[in-house]
């Protein structure tokens, strides 16, 4: 337990964000996360950090994220999937949802619907697309069809985003009250949930105070000892908690994958080529890069699916290999003399990247490698009209497919290629997966052939923690799900 003392140095932000001090709350676990005030009480189709942890606590989906990020059972106890990977099939647990009305297939059903509707647009409704049809079966039994196979859905029926609810309200396992800025969640007893009693339950679990707060903040309350766990942390502010000094707790790195690097943005100016994209791929010192970033086992790369992931045929291999970086700056800085020859002005790109420390160094890195070919750089918010735009995204499904569809032209407002989402395409319907990795190896090829996108390395996701805290284990997916940190420790 977390016993927080009230200090005169506290902000007026914090105070509000975790409350005032009192002995009611010495039986509250405090989880700071960082992000926007608000984040906590998102209810959109996009989620930050603290959107997704509290959607998941009180608005769990068929199957939900264990610690260790496994899909388990929530509202569903049990299923099966056909031989042929096209059906699967739910058995409901006994339960009801929060107005007391039973959990029935219909209602369910028409939950699922109304979230896969609301996700329309988003590339998680992408990675579900492979849903052709929702079915209400006997009492509790639905069934999810395919219309082709989709080995990672519990994945992505687990994700956050994919909560149900009735009325607006989810069957937990938690129920949130608001309280200024924190998000105050207790544990929903097992019978209330349609599960079998547990002796000695209430003794065993805590409720949680959830607050969103900037990093900068959150590191002092972790400094300060009104916290033990932080949560949501990403590279732009991980040179924040690395000052934290020894001693302090410390920075468990998350082993996630997925797309982290610069798309461009239009096909306009010296955009307009691929061969000038690639010029600017090629003159990135990724080696001088990790160590900016310091960050144990970030492992730079030119690739855009990440090697060793399901459906990964191996034909596609990190570009350039053999050549030196000072050959490569060569050819890239011939191509921009060219591009140069003829015009009243230097090369000038704006680059979108969001603020923090983290950041900072990454675009001080970027732009000394683009100054290296002649190339001037301008910093820009995430928000502001750019000409590379930072993409920072965990992949939600371990497989080459995940990584090839969120460059898809329908996925994003960029440069992309039709080619390769005629090739991605042929693979979705590619029963055999020997020729089905193969076709993605071919897809693959074809958008770094295009340089839309200029791959840099992994995501970097971030917690900081004291001690050994209930419920945390660093996952794949980078989420850390609540309920599970609501356990007394032993």
């Amino acid at each position: 337990m977390v016993l927080r003392l009230c200090k005169p140095s506290l902000s007026l932000t914090l105070a509000l964000a975790l409350g005032a001090c009192s002995g009611s709350d010495d039986a509250e676990f405090p989880v700071v996360v960082i992000g926007s005030a608000n984040a906590p009480f998102e209810n959109g189709a996009r989620l930050s950090a603290a959107g997704q942890l509290v959607r998941g606590a009180v608005a769990e989906g068929l199957v939900a994220f264990d610690a260790q990020g496994r899909a388990v059972p929530a509202l569903a106890d049990r299923w099966i999937v056909t031989d042929d990977g096209l059906s699967y099939i739910f058995r409901l647990r006994d339960g009801s949802w929060q107005d007391g009305t039973p959990l029935t297939a219909l209602a369910v059903r028409s939950a699922l619907q109304n979230s896969l509707a609301r996700l329309r647009g988003t590339s998680l409704s992408a990675d579900l697309s492979a849903i052709a049809e929702v079915r209400a079966m006997a009492g509790r039994v639905i069934e999810i069809r395919l219309s082709q196979t989709n080995p990672d859905l519990l994945q992505l029926l687990a994700q956050p985003e994919l909560g149900l609810t009735k009325n607006g309200r989810g069957a937990g396992p938690m129920r949130m009250k608001r309280k200024g800025n924190a998000a105050l969640l207790s544990p929903i007893a097992p019978g209330k949930r349609g599960l079998p009693e547990i002796d000695g339950w209430d003794q065993s679990i805590r409720d949680l105070r959830i607050a969103a707060l900037s990093a900068e903040l959150a590191i002092k309350q972790f400094r300060d000892g009104d916290t033990d766990l932080v949560l949501g942390g990403r590279f732009e502010d991980l040179p924040l908690a690395r000052n934290l000094g020894l001693g302090r707790g410390k920075v468990q790195l998350d082993p996630v994958t997925g797309l982290f690097g610069l798309v461009a943005a239009h096909e306009n100016g010296f955009l307009a080529k691929a061969e000038n994209r690639e010029a600017l791929a090629m003159s990135i010192d990724r080696d001088a890069l990790a160590g900016v970033l310091n960050a144990d086992g970030w492992t730079p790369t030119t690739r855009i699916v990440a090697p060793g992931m399901a459906g990964d045929s191996g034909e596609v291999g990190e570009r350039w290999q053999g050549r030196s970086l000072e050959d490569r700056r060569e050819v890239a800085a011939a191509r921009v003399t060219k591009e140069k020859s003829g015009r009243d002005s230097a090369v000038k790109l704006r680059i979108a990247l969001p603020s923090g420390p983290g950041a900072d160094l990454v675009f001080a890195r970027l732009a000394e490698d683009f100054t290296a070919i002649g190339i001037e750089s301008q910093r820009v918010g995430m928000m502001a009209e750019a000409d590379l735009r930072l993409i920072d995204s965990v992949a939600r499904a371990p497989r080459a497919s995940w990584f090839i569809g969120q460059l898809a032209c329908s996925a994003r407002k960029a440069v992309c290629s039709s080619g390769a989402d005629i090739i991605a395409q042929k693979a979705l319907r590619e029963a055999d997966a020997t020729k089905r990795a193969s076709l993605y190896a071919e897809a693959e090829a074809e958008l770094l052939k295009t340089n839309g996108f200029i791959p840099l390395g992994s995501p970097l996701r971030w917690s900081l923690l004291r001690g050994d805290v209930a419920g945390f284990a660093p996952n794949r997916w980078g989420i850390h799900p609540l309920m599970p940190l609501a356990s007394v420790p032993k």
